[in-house]
C-alpha cells in the first residue's frame, strides 16, 4: 500500500496536521474537517520570536475546524539540539566566512519527532503539513515521521491537484476562508517569508529571491539591525562558561536550566546583530535557493566553543571536528539528524571532543559580527605560554635537538627535490636554470 495519499483519505479518517496559525495550516484544518476528516492540529512550541505567545495558536485551530488541538512543548528539546549542533560543529554553510547555523533543519527534527509522538499517543496515524514540493521541509517532515511511526502514512494538500488547483495562492486561500464564515486578517505584508525558532530565524522568498535585494530589506525579530547608521549600539563584554561543551552561566549567573541560559545568548547577542548572514544554498533537490539568517546565540555559542576548543584539542583532532562536522551538517540538513551516520559522528564528537571543553570566554560585542576575545581560560588545556616562550626560560628541548630534527627532514626535502626534477624533465620543459628557474637543472646534485 502507497505511503504517501495522492487525494484525501476516507471520511471519518484522523489526520494530524502541524499547525502553525498562517493563512495556509488554517485553510488546510478549514478544508480537510470540511470534507469530512476529523483533524487533529499540534502546535510546536519553540519559542519561535515571531509569534507573542505560541499558546494562542491551538484555539484558532479549533475554531477552523479541527476535533482536537495541542500545544507541544518543545523548547528545552530544541536547544538541546542546538548546543550538540555546536559541539560537533554541524554547519555547511558558509559565505565570507559567515556560517548558516541549520536552525531550520533543526527546528524540523525536534518539531517533527514530537509532533509524531503526540499523535501516536492520540491514535493518529496520518500526517500532513504546509511544506510544499520545492522545498527542504518535505523532505524532512517525512522521514522524521516515519522514522518515529513506522506505520505513519502521509497527506499533504500541497502534494494534492485537487487542492493546489483550487488554493494555489494567498488570495484563493483568503476567500475561501471568508466563505466559510472565518476571515483571516493578514498582518502587514512583507517582502519576505519569515520562519523562526529560539535558535533562530529564516527570511527567504519573495524580494529575497533576487539577488539585488540584500539583508537591508530585513527587519531583525531577534535582534538590531546593525547595518542602519542611526541604530545605536553600544560595546559590551560578556563571559561566557562552559562545562563539557554545553553553556552554564553567563557573566556569572547560572540559569534556571539551559533553555534559560541560551535565551540569555539570545538576547546579549540579539542588541548587537550578531549571528546574521546571506547564503545561498543547494536544496536537497539539488537547486539553488537563498536566505538571510539570524541566529545571535548560536554565534556567540560556536565563537566561545571553538576557542576553547583550539586551546584544548591538538590540530588534528580539531581538523576533524571541522571536516566532520561540515559532512554532519549536511546530513542535518537533508533531515537525517537520527540516521545511524549521524548518530556516529555525534557520538564521537560530543564525547571525545566537547568532553573536554570546559571553561570561560570573555569578549567584547560591537556592531554585528564585529567582536574580540579578551580572555580565555581552560580547565584543561595545551596551550602553555612555557613551551614556546621567546623570553629566556626552561625549554622542553634545546637548540641542539632542533638541529637534529632539521637535519633528519632534510632527507625527505632532497627526495622531493629529485623527484620534482624528474617531472620537469618528462614533462618536456627542458634542463637549465631558465627552464626550471626553482630548482636549476640538477647538475650541481
Amino acid at each position: 500500500m502507497p505511503r504517501i495519499h495522492r487525494t484525501l483519505p476516507p471520511k471519518g479518517t484522523r489526520i494530524g496536521i502541524a499547525f502553525s496559525g498562517g493563512l495556509d495550516t488554517r485553510t488546510a484544518v478549514a478544508w480537510m474537517s470540511r470534507q469530512g476528516l476529523d483533524v487533529y492540529a499540534y502546535t510546536a512550541d519553540l519559542a519561535q520570536p515571531d509569534e507573542k505567545n505560541p499558546a494562542d495558536i491551538p484555539p484558532s485551530a479549533l475554531k477552523h475546524g479541527a476535533k482536537v488541538a495541542r500545544l507541544v512543548d518543545c523548547r528545552e528539546a530544541l536547544v538541546r539540539e542546538g548546543v550538540t549542533a555546536v559541539q560537533c560543529g554541524a554547519f555547511h554553510l558558509t559565505s565570507g566566512g559567515k556560517r548558516y547555523f541549520n536552525t531550520t533543519p533543526l527546528g524540523r527534527a525536534v518539531t517533527t519527532t514530537a509532533i509524531i509522538r503526540a499523535m501516536r499517543e492520540d491514535g493518529v496515524d496520518i500526517f500532513s503539513d504546509g511544506s510544499t514540493h520545492k522545498g527542504n521541509d518535505i523532505q524532512r517532515f517525512f522521514r522524521y515521521g516515519v522514522l518515529v511511526n513506522p506505520h505513519l502514512a502521509i497527506y499533504k494538500p500541497w502534494l494534492d491537484r485537487a487542492f493546489v488547483e483550487a488554493f494555489g495562492g494567498r488570495k484563493e486561500m483568503s476567500e475561501y476562508l471568508v466563505s466559510v464564515g472565518m476571515p483571516y486578517t493578514m498582518s502587514t505584508e512583507k517582502a519576505y517569508s519569515t520562519d523562526a525558532n529560539v535558535l533562530g530565524a529564516t527570511h527567504e522568498a519573495k524580494d529575497l529571491e533576487r539577488l539585488d535585494a540584500s539583508m537591508r530589506i530585513v527587519d531583525p525579530i531577534m535582534g538590531v539591525a546593525h547595518w542602519r547608521p542611526e541604530v545605536r549600539v553600544e560595546p559590551e563584554e560578556v563571559t561566557v562558561e562552559l562545562a563539557r561543551g554545553v553553556p552554564v552561566a553567563v557573566n556569572g549567573k547560572k540559569g534556571a536550566s539551559l533553555f534559560e541560559t541560551f535565551v540569555t545568548l539570545n538576547a546579549i547577542g540579539g542588541r548587537h546583530g550578531l549571528g546574521m548572514s546571506d547564503q545561498i544554498e543547494n536544496r536537497v533537490i539539488d537547486a539553488k535557493s537563498r536566505g538571510i539568517y539570524e541566529a545571535p546565540g548560536m554565534a556567540m555559542l560556536s565563537i566561545v566553543y571553538e576557542r576553547l576548543l583550539s586551546a584544548v584539542h591538538n590540530e588534528n583532532t580539531t581538523d576533524l571536528y571541522f571536516s566532520l562536522g561540515r559532512r554532519l551538517g549536511r546530513i542535518l540538513y537533508e533531515g537525517r539528524w537520527y540516521d545511524p551516520e549521524a548518530l556516529v559522528i555525534k557520538e564521537a564528537l560530543t564525547r571525545w571532543v566537547a568532553g573536554a571543553v570546559t571553561g570561560t570566554v570573555t569578549l567584547e560585542l560591537r556592531r554585528g559580527d564585529d567582536w574580540t576575545l579578551l580572555d580565555t581560560r581552560a580547565v584543561r588545556s595545551a596551550y602553555d605560554p612555557h613551551k614556546l616562550s621567546m623570553e629566556k626560560t626552561e625549554s622542553a628541548f634545546s637548540p641542539e635537538d632542533r638541529i637534529g630534527a632539521l637535519e633528519m627532514q632534510s632527507l625527505g626535502v632532497l627526495d622531493n627535490r629529485e623527484l620534482l626534477l624528474h617531472f620537469a624533465k618528462a614533462l618536456g620543459t627542458g634542463s637549465g636554470a631558465a627552464a626550471n628557474p626553482l630548482l636549476g637543472d640538477g647538475s650541481d646534485d
